[in-house]
């Protein structure tokens, strides 16, 4: 009863930007950790970045300096704000979160989305 759902995605030329959302919805009292993973074709899925309900961030080498989490509380929606795109950004962009459903205090459980694909090429 809890779910969560990309929208953003798109194509974008090489140098670019791009933000995609993650909106949760359900029965939910608060989610304590969103974050954002995303997979290519043929590879595993990649660790991007994460947010606390407190706003704590944590990101991947790989994209630190060029991508942006953040998040609405009120609105259980992450964002993540994507700069400077190249074309190795190709991929799958899935968002999770660490969600607490009303009345099962303590009884945190990871929800994940289905994605949202994000195509960088000229």
């Amino acid at each position: 009863q809890v779910q969560l759902v990309e929208s953003g995605g798109g194509l974008v030329q090489p140098g670019g930007s791009l933000s995609v959302s993650c909106a949760a919805s359900g029965s939910i009292f608060g989610i304590l950790t969103m974050g954002w993973y995303r997979q290519a074709p043929g590879k595993q899925r990649e660790f991007l970045a994460t947010i606390t309900s407190g706003g704590t961030t944590n990101y991947a080498d790989s994209v630190k300096g060029r991508f942006t989490i953040s998040r609405d509380n009120a609105k259980n929606t992450a964002f993540l704000q994507m700069n400077n795109l190249k074309p190795e950004d190709t991929a799958v962009y899935t968002c999770n979160g660490v969600v607490s459903r009303i009345g099962m205090p303590g009884a945190e459980r990871t929800y994940w989305g289905q994605g949202t694909q994000v195509t960088v090429s000229s």
